[in-house]
């Protein structure tokens, strides 16, 4: 009997320590076209701290294929439920298969704590080639998207910065890459911080693979525990097709925020102040409306915490705030200020005191929870009569005129219509005269013709001098229709700073096709060709590049001010240096 409890036992634990690494081999999809590239990721899950990975992977037989491309990431943290620490290292693999056919993915192999893991195998199937389109689809498969978190241990509400890079053997995929859009999810906030393309680094992975980093933005995990961060798509464009691709997923470690929080305490992480104020000067007058503005200035989840608004009286009323803000990518989160206006109308005559409702916000930094002082406006409201005695003699006949005219109706002025009386006589005057303009008309038009034909006898004896060279035309026709390009960066520069980037971009592609039509040139891919023959590949390479950042700025799903100043000032540069 106590055999089998020994047994029970041992099959017990052997089972636990099994169930303490996992260790998995999958493919992007089953079946593949041609010379498409196969993507493996191989994952090992180490669940407990005294588990030691002995040796790397040992992988299966790949000589079908080419290796193209690989990268590894290893990332540790603590489960908060169990206590322990949780290890997780991902290596990923981009093949080229040598042949066609169905193909056998073998075991991977790894030691752990002095015992051997391994995957199990599986099949592939590599279709026949499609000689139109192969070119295009080997291309665009070897484009990929990398999400690198560097800090994923944060607290509740507390930002981490991503960076999203784009990897790819052949330099000039990466500039196909398009539309990106950020992650959306429920239990996150994601505010991005810019889309400017990095410089292209031509030696990452061991030099196989060249990258570039396109986005960076922020993540505000609102619920704690384990978080995984979505992938990140995007598109790569070519002339005949557009496919979507997709980054890899992040797992964050949100940490719960500390007991003992305040009962002010909503969701604030961060650095903040709270002010209170009322932005029009004068006296206030019982039961008028007046504006009372709360503001919220500092850095961190500014922009998804809830605000502190105005607390309750008798003394007076309010309604629902207009949100306002001036928000902007810091160091550790938002920073800017929020904007709440108020419309509060008093309620009673005398001293008045417009007080915010408590407010207190957990410092990380500090690992502390900080309590704002409640920010007061003290007023004075006056009633009715009050406010006209103490109003100056203008203000009151102002005052007086304008009710008279709203009020008493002027009476108003009787106008008569005036008739042209008819003439039964007929004035022959007007008859000499207009014949008179007929015949001096006729005469102005034989002599025109007479000296046309003297111009044409002149004209056919110079026929044989020379008339210059096309180019010399082209140019003085190029001088007559250049436009004054000042005039289209004033107007850019409006719709900068009003925000209305809309039209801006509207504006820029009409600023855009004049300059081409100058040089006569219909489409940008001529227009290209021509500045690197009579400008340089210098300006052809700027006008290229302008020409993608035009389209990620335009297609942004969220616009930064930053963004657009850096643009706007690139398309005055290379514009005018093009219309020289």
């Amino acid at each position: 009997m106590k055999q089998k409890l020994i047994y029970i036992l041992l099959l017990f634990v052997s089972i636990i320590s099994y169930g303490q690494v996992n260790l998995s081999l999958e493919s992007d999809k089953a079946e593949y076209n041609g010379r498409e590239i196969i993507n493996l990721t191989i994952v090992l899950e180490l669940n407990g701290g005294d588990l030691e990975q002995q040796s790397v992977f040992q992988l299966p037989d790949l000589s079908k294929f080419t290796i193209i491309g690989s990268g590894s990431v290893t990332n540790s943290f603590m489960d908060p439920l169990t206590n322990t620490v949780i290890t997780e290292k991902i290596t990923r693999l981009a093949l080229e298969p040598k042949k066609k056919g169905k193909i056998r993915i073998g075991s991977v192999l790894v030691t752990v704590s002095n015992k051997i893991y391994k995957t199990e195998p599986f099949d592939i199937v590599i279709k026949d080639i499609d000689k139109k389109s192969s070119a295009h689809i080997a291309a665009q498969n070897e484009v990929f998207l990398n999400m690198e978190i560097e800090d994923r241990e944060v607290y509740q509400d507390q930002p981490t910065i991503a960076v999203l890079k784009v990897y790819s053997r052949n330099i000039d995929n990466l500039r196909k890459v398009r539309n990106i859009q950020l992650p959306q999810q429920d239990n996150i906030n994601v505010h991005p911080v810019h889309f400017r393309k990095s410089e292209i680094d031509p030696s990452d992975m061991g030099g196989s693979m060249a990258s570039q980093v396109i986005a960076v933005f922020m993540v505000f995990p609102n619920h704690a525990g384990y978080v995984e961060v979505p992938a990140v798509s995007a598109s790569v464009n070519t002339l005949s097709s557009k496919n979507k691709i997709l980054s890899n997923k992040v797992k964050l470690n949100v940490k719960k925020l500390p007991e003992g929080a305040p009962g002010s305490f909503k969701n604030a992480v961060g650095n903040f102040k709270v002010d209170v104020y009322c932005p029009t000067a004068g006296k206030t007058e019982v039961e008028k409306p007046m504006n009372v503005v709360v503001k919220v200035s500092g850095e961190g989840n500014i922009m998804d915490m809830k605000l502190p608004g105005i607390e309750v009286s008798q003394d007076y009323e309010f309604f629902n705030p207009k949100i306002t803000s001036k928000v902007y990518p810091g160091k550790v989160g938002m920073k800017g200020e929020i904007f709440a206006n108020y419309i509060v109308i008093p309620k009673k005559q005398g001293a008045i005191s417009i007080k915010t409702e408590e407010f207190s916000f957990f410092d990380p930094e500090k690992k502390e929870y900080v309590e704002v002082p409640v920010a007061q406006l003290s007023i004075h409201s006056f009633s009715h009569e009050q406010m006209m005695e103490s109003r100056s003699t203008v203000e009151k006949v102002n005052e007086y005129t304008n009710n008279f005219l709203e009020t008493v109706n002027t009476p108003v002025l009787k106008t008569t219509s005036f008739k042209v009386k008819e003439k039964n006589k007929f004035n022959w005057n007007v008859l000499f005269v207009n014949i008179a303009i007929l015949l001096s008309l006729f005469i102005a038009y034989l002599v025109f013709r007479n000296w046309q034909k003297k111009r044409s006898l002149v004209s056919k004896t110079t026929s044989t001098q020379s008339l210059g060279s096309v180019a010399e035309t082209e140019e003085e026709i190029r001088t007559m229709l250049k436009t004054d390009i000042t005039d289209y960066f004033n107007y850019l520069k409006n719709l900068k700073e009003n925000n209305d980037y809309i039209k801006f971009f509207e504006t820029v592609e009409e600023l855009d096709s004049e300059v081409r039509n100058q040089y006569f040139q219909s489409s940008t891919k001529d227009f290209t060709m021509f500045l690197e023959n009579y400008k340089g590949n210098h300006i052809a390479e700027e006008y290229r590049t302008l020409s993608q950042k035009i389209q990620i700025e335009k297609y942004a799903p969220v616009k930064s001010e930053e963004g657009i100043d850096e643009l706007y000032n690139t398309i005055v540069k290379l514009y005018s240096s093009i219309s020289k």
